[in-house]
């Protein structure tokens, strides 16, 4: 994935004035949110986090509280993304999928699979900072069985992360996969799906798919779609789409979470917050060939007020 972020580091940057122009926004009654989305969503996160760090020694308050004593709704949530470290603000993401009512299988699958191994590690371990519990065994707490499984391969980071491509060993994989799957006799072996999908590289595996689909003539999607039901087929899906192309899979994912009544915004905040300063550009452009308008056309028809203000001049 190349480097296209939306937001850059703010040029002649300068902490102090940031901070007395934000102190001076919450100034009587109301909030002048402008001058608020004019500085947050124009600086680098680390930028942001300088703010904060300044603001704290100014005025001796805490800017994230700050921000959510005089912000609402949506627009609250969007700026205390911007506001948080990203690792950090990625184990709060993954510790509401799991604790909230249910199990969001589709966001634990979104954040494992994207991020490489050494980001997984440090999701894991500012997990287990912030909840005096290990992720693994919040995984192992909330889903059983195969999905279970699953899960806690993708949450340990030990995927390959060579670029090195064995046509060979390819071949045996697409095998093994085949007679795990579609050949076996009763039932799926998903221990081989496992180990494959949750180890390979990212361009091994396109090569594996390749390989499966030159054997039997159709896709490793559509053998997953036969062979698994349920919550496993859904998430298996979601991490193949995701190693064959994570730009697409992002928006698609975006395109879902403002598709149908109601908007999933936590999903829109994330992506759109957590992949700005790293490939929101490529992201937009192939959501507009993709969908035939453009993300900010789509926010405009989806989001409201300073909410969607913020979310388009990220993404602009």
């Amino acid at each position: 994935m190349g480097k296209s972020p939306t937001v850059f580091p703010a040029d002649d940057f300068d902490e102090e004035s940031d901070a007395r122009a934000l102190k001076e926004a919450f100034k009587g009654f109301g909030t002048d949110e402008d001058i608020v989305i004019e500085i947050l969503a124009k600086r680098s996160n680390e930028q942001r986090r300088k703010i904060a760090s300044t603001f704290k020694t100014m005025y001796g308050k805490d800017l994230i509280k700050e921000l959510k004593s005089e912000l609402r709704g949506n627009f609250e949530d969007v700026m205390i993304a911007l506001m948080t470290d990203p690792i950090e603000y990625q184990a709060k993401q993954l510790h509401h999928a799991i604790s909230g009512l249910g199990t969001d299988e589709a966001t634990i699958v979104e954040i494992l699979g994207i991020h490489d191994n050494e980001s997984v590690v440090g999701i894991a371990n500012a997990y287990e900072g912030l909840y005096q519990t290990s992720l693994e065994a919040d995984i192992k707490g909330d889903t059983t069985g195969h999905l279970k499984r699953l899960l806690v391969s993708l949450a340990n980071g030990n995927r390959d992360e060579s670029d090195e491509v064995n046509e060979e060993a390819a071949r045996k994989d697409a095998q093994a996969l085949l007679q795990a799957g579609e050949l076996l006799f009763a039932g799926t072996d998903e221990s081989v799906f496992n180990m494959v999908l949750c180890q390979r590289n990212r361009p091994q595996l396109r090569r594996v798919f390749h390989e499966y689909e030159e054997i039997t003539g159709h896709s490793i999607e559509n053998a997953v779609e036969n062979e698994f039901s349920g919550n496993i087929r859904d998430s298996m899906l979601q991490l193949i789409h995701c190693v064959r192309d994570p730009i697409d899979f992002l928006a698609t994912r975006l395109h879902d979470s403002m598709a149908g009544i109601g908007t999933d915004d936590r999903t829109l905040i994330r992506i759109i917050v957590g992949r700005s300063e790293i490939d929101l550009g490529e992201i937009k452009e192939v959501y507009n060939g993709k969908y035939g308008k453009t993300l900010a056309e789509r926010i405009e028809q989806d989001a409201s007020g300073d909410y969607k203000k913020t979310l388009i001049t990220i993404v602009e």
